[in-house]
Parts: C-alpha cells; sequence; structure tokens
C-alpha cells in the first residue's frame, strides 16, 4: 500500500475498529465469534489476531467524505460502521454462493461452520447494520439525516443484492452485453461505493451539489474497483490476490475481460470460446485455452481501458466538488490505488 495510504488508514482506523467491536458487542453465543473471526479479530479458536482484517475501504471513504466538508468525522462512526457491516454479510453470503472456500487467505465462515450457520451469520451482521444505523441519535444527528441515511442504505443494499442476483444468472448465458455488466457492477459493487460517499457527505452538508458529486465519485470509484478487480481476478499474481487466476473462469464468471472476448472473437476463436463456456465443466486445459483467446482479443487491454474511464470520471467529480485540498488529495490517493492495486 502507499505510503499516503498508510497515513490515512492509521488516522481513521483505531476508532473505527473500536466501533465495529462495539456494535458486533460481546454476546458468548458461538455465532459473534464466528462474526469476529470474519471480521478478522480472532482465529477460528477464538483466539485474538491482528493484521487479518480487510481494508475497511468504504467506511473510510465515508469517513473522509464528511471531514472534506467541513464536518465531525467521530459524528458518522456508526453509519461508517453500518456501511461496512452491510459489505462483510454480503462477502459471507457471498462465499456461500461462489463455493468459495478461502478469503483473505483464511478459510470462510461456511467453509468452517457450514452454510446454514453461515446464513445466519450474514443475517445476523446485516441487523446489526440497521441496529449501528440507529445509534446516530446518539451523536445529535439529526432525525431527518438519519431516515434518509437509512433510506440511501436500505436502496444500496437492494441494488447489491440485485447486481449479484445478475452476476449468479449471468453464469449460464452467453448472450450477455458490456451494458449488461455494467448496470450488473453499478449494483453489485458501485452501489455501496456510491452511498457510503453520499452518506458522509450527508453527514455533514446540506449542499446537495457537493453531495451530488461525492455521490458520484463513489459511483465511478466503485466502477473502477470492479473493473480492476477483473483483472486481477484473471492476470493477478495468484500469491499477491490470494485467489487462484482460473478460479471465475472455471465458476463461468462473465467478467469484462469474457465479456469482451466472446464478442469480439471471431471465426474458430469465437466458436471455441463459446463451446468452452457452454460446458458443464471447465478444465485447466479448458482454462488456458480461454486465456489464450482473452490475450488474442486483447481483453485486458480493454478492460484496463474501461477502469481508466472511470478513474478519470472519479477525478472530474473531485475537481468539480468544492472541498479543501488535503481531503481531495487523500481522495485522489485513494482512487490511483484502486486504479493500480495489484490484490
Amino acid at each position: 500500500m502507499m505510503a499516503n495510504l498508510d497515513t490515512i488508514w492509521k488516522r481513521f482506523r483505531p476508532e473505527l475498529e473500536a466501533e465495529l467491536r462495539y456494535v458486533v458487542g460481546r454476546a458468548s453465543l458461538p455465532m459473534y465469534d464466528m462474526m469476529r473471526y470474519h471480521m478478522g479479530w480472532i482465529d477460528e479458536s477464538g483466539r485474538t489476531q491482528k493484521d487479518t482484517a480487510g481494508k475497511r475501504l468504504r467506511p473510510i471513504l465515508c469517513l473522509i467524505a464528511c471531514q472534506a466538508l467541513c464536518g465531525q468525522y467521530r459524528q458518522a462512526l456508526p453509519v461508517a460502521a453500518a456501511i461496512e457491516l452491510v459489505h462483510n454479510f454480503s462477502l459471507i453470503h457471498d462465499d456461500i454462493q461462489d463455493s468459495s472456500t478461502e478469503r483473505r487467505g483464511r478459510p470462510t465462515v461456511w467453509y468452517i461452520w457450514g452454510q446454514p450457520q453461515a446464513i445466519n451469520v450474514g443475517d445476523c451482521m446485516h441487523a446489526l447494520a440497521l441496529s449501528s444505523l440507529f445509534r446516530l441519535e446518539e451523536t445529535g444527528t439529526p432525525h431527518s439525516k438519519m431516515v434518509r441515511t437509512a433510506r440511501i442504505m436500505g436502496e444500496a443494499s437492494l441494488n447489491l443484492s440485485e447486481g449479484q442476483y445478475r452476476d449468479l444468472s449471468y453464469e449460464n448465458h452467453l448472450d450477455i452485453k458490456i451494458n449488461d455488466y455494467l448496470s450488473m457492477i453499478s449494483g453489485k459493487t458501485a452501489a455501496l461505493f456510491r452511498c457510503s460517499l453520499e452518506i458522509g457527505a450527508i453527514m455533514a452538508t446540506d449542499n446537495e451539489s457537493q453531495i451530488s458529486h461525492l455521490r458520484n465519485y463513489g459511483q465511478a470509484l466503485g466502477m473502477t474497483f470492479q473493473v480492476h478487480d477483473d483483472v486481477l481476478s484473471i492476470w493477478g499474481d495468484e500469491k499477491t490476490t490470494g485467489k487462484s487466476s482460473a478460479s471465475d473462469i472455471q465458476s463461468k464468471k462473465k467478467t469484462l475481460p469474457v465479456i469482451y472476448a466472446l464478442e469480439k472473437a471471431k471465426g474458430a476463436d469465437g466458436k471455441r470460446l463459446r463451446q468452452i463456456y457452454q460446458k458443464e465443466t471447465i478444465d485447466r486445459a479448458d482454462v488456458d485455452d480461454v486465456l489464450r483467446l482473452l490475450n488474442k482479443t486483447d481483453a485486458l487491454g480493454y478492460a484496463q481501458e474501461m477502469s481508466k474511464k472511470y478513474y478519470h470520471e472519479a477525478l472530474s467529480e473531485l475537481d468539480a466538488a468544492d472541498i479543501p485540498q488535503p481531503e481531495k488529495a487523500d481522495l485522489q490517493e485513494i482512487a490511483k490505488f484502486l486504479l493500480e492495486r495489484e490484490y
């Protein structure tokens, strides 16, 4: 991670982690230990762990947005925690849906404790997110803003679920177009980024123009993140990403490079690519063929240009927003990291 990003993370992480631990609480029911495990605080035996948590990117973006518009970021901690809990509830369920056995280099919740209990853990986390949101009353947040943030977060959760539905349904279709893909990731990924920035802005100001620019920045940032994630899922270093480059291909995920190649591959190449994605099981030799055809159509270059397009859209929204230079620089740095990250 870049040095400046380390500084940003250190500025917000301690208080955010404290807020998240408060919301999850100290309940002794084993389900809560499963939740603490997923959050990276303990191992599967209940022993304290260090440095196994995620980046907490979305809630930190919420806090930066609040500070950027001259708000008190500590007032936004309950809603930032709620955003992170919504994100993690979706990850627990995604791991079940994708049969993923590892996340962040550790066994997933369902893989250790089974799918039924993992579903319960995810559902409980979503309920805790709502409880955290309503803690805004304790920070002196006006009732009207609390209701507005609840509506935005509810809409983002719905958009996220709709996007995940589309993502799963696309695995069994070959007629998916690039616009279908962009609509899908706008819900599955960008919705929570958009929500994070919008809510952070709302916590600080009533200026609808500023709120709109930060919301749009979040939307473009989320699109950048997901398109680049698609690149990493195929061409990333497995040791760095912690994920096999074959897994998305073998599960028939319609990532942007694959959709582009399905559109562009002609003749025997196009026939071979469709033949592979119509098979019940994609083996290692098939994966190698897919990679060859992706490279032949320059699907990597196309996806990289798409991620850069959204990156520049995000920067344009920052330029249009009336925010202080230090916070603007932080948000520019995060956008650059998401465009160039290797994990």
